[in-house]
């Protein structure tokens, strides 16, 4: 009689939560201890300093919250805005359209500008309007860095641009969720006034900690700001940091695995970060491209080096390629969702792997689309991603 059993290890290949390494693993295996007691801040304090600088931030105030992205997309808005001030926010994708739902039920009135969904941020659109808004009623702009829905990555800095040219006082509100740690962000030369994060994307921890990087500038606005909030106060916590504490009960497992996590960026330098998940990513676009299929991603310009969303052919349901992918090869790939359900299926390449994993999550990909109806030559995907790796490694 069969078992149950499901030998080997789970391909984690989702836009988050990613693959936790295994010293990370090690580093929060602690047992309970006093979150009040004097030697805990030898703890925390540094992390409030380490944190900032895969954000690339010197002035910013780090924020974290036991939440997911989410807490800390409200905490942003909540600290710093009132009830009745206007946001305009592009939407492109589920994630975006989230936050402008958020933002609407905190009592923020917000102006969408509606982009295709496949496309990004227009910074040109950004600017006209900003330039419309002679009475500067317009209070923030909030960009969504990397929309996984879609595999889009925005261009932050163009937006700055922007919003510079319109001479227009709003802030920069950014969702690098599924970017920070993996795809260069620079808070302090886009002048990023709230930018939010999750621990469970480029971080490498499991979900838990919202994460906010806060500029001088919006510390200042949160000192006026009159929305409501009582988990999420800045003031509250910046008081309770600045001596090494947290305003409640923290989760100290992850701030141990957030230690660790920050001292593997340390390890491997920010920059070779980003360029391996480039190459990752470029290996996976060249898979894509032999099967004969096309990215969600409109053009170059676009495409996310922390997830790739591909399109499948008219007639094949791409939840029906996930589903197979995982019960029959124990490999996990993202859904589509809202727009896109049904009409993709989303590789993610973000966080701790190399170039094997990632070999071996797209041949289970290619036998999944087989089993599905997709006509492929069987290896092809593989093949081209090799070659890229091949031609493109180090030493």
């Amino acid at each position: 009689m069969a078992g149950s059993r499901r030998p080997g290890r789970n391909f984690l290949f989702v836009p988050g939560p990613t693959n936790i390494p295994e010293r990370v693993q090690r580093a929060m295996l602690v047992p309970s201890e006093d979150h009040r007691s004097s030697a805990f801040p030898e703890l925390t304090l540094p992390l409030f300093q380490e944190t900032k600088k895969v954000f690339k931030s010197r002035e910013g105030q780090i924020f974290l919250f036991p939440s997911t992205g989410t807490g800390a997309w409200e905490a942003a808005l909540t600290n710093t805005l009132s009830p009745g001030d206007r946001v305009l926010a592009p939407r492109y994708g589920q994630f975006s359209t989230l936050w402008i739902d958020l933002a609407r039920r905190v009592g923020l009135d917000v102006e969408v500008q509606e982009e295709e969904w496949g496309c990004g941020a227009d910074p040109a659109r950004i600017e006209e309007a900003l330039r419309a808004d002679r009475e500067h009623r317009i209070k923030a702009v909030l960009v969504v860095h990397n929309e996984t829905t879609t595999g889009v990555t925005s261009d932050i800095g163009a937006v700055r641009k922007a919003m510079d040219a319109a001479n227009h006082p709003a802030m920069l509100y950014v969702d690098g969720v599924s970017s920070i740690g993996s795809i260069d962000f620079r808070a302090e030369e886009w002048r990023v006034d709230c930018a939010i994060t999750g621990s469970q994307k480029g971080l490498m921890l499991p979900a838990g900690l919202g994460i906010v990087c806060v500029s001088q500038r919006a510390l200042e606005a949160a000192k006026t700001a009159e929305c409501r909030r009582v988990y999420f106060d800045f003031n509250d916590q910046a008081k309770a940091n600045a001596t090494g504490y947290f305003p409640y009960t923290p989760s100290v497992p992850m701030l141990y695995g957030l230690r660790e996590a920050l001292r593997c960026v340390e390890d491997e330098g920010l920059e070779a970060i980003f360029a391996r998940h480039r190459r990752l990513a470029d290996g996976t676009r060249a898979a894509v491209k032999a099967w004969g299929l096309t990215l969600c991603a409109k053009e170059p310009k676009w495409h996310s080096n922390t997830v790739s969303a591909v399109m499948v052919p008219e007639g094949i349901n791409g939840a029906d390629v996930i589903d197979i992918a995982y019960r029959r090869y124990n490999l996990a790939l993202g859904a589509g969702l809202s727009l896109v359900a049904g009409k993709l299926f989303r590789i993610g390449h973000i966080g701790d792997l190399n170039e094997l994993m990632l070999l071996g999550a797209l041949a289970g990909v290619e036998m999944a689309m087989q089993d599905a109806g997709i006509r492929i030559t069987p290896g092809s995907g593989v093949a081209a991603a090799t070659e890229h790796f091949r031609n493109t490694r180090e030493g």
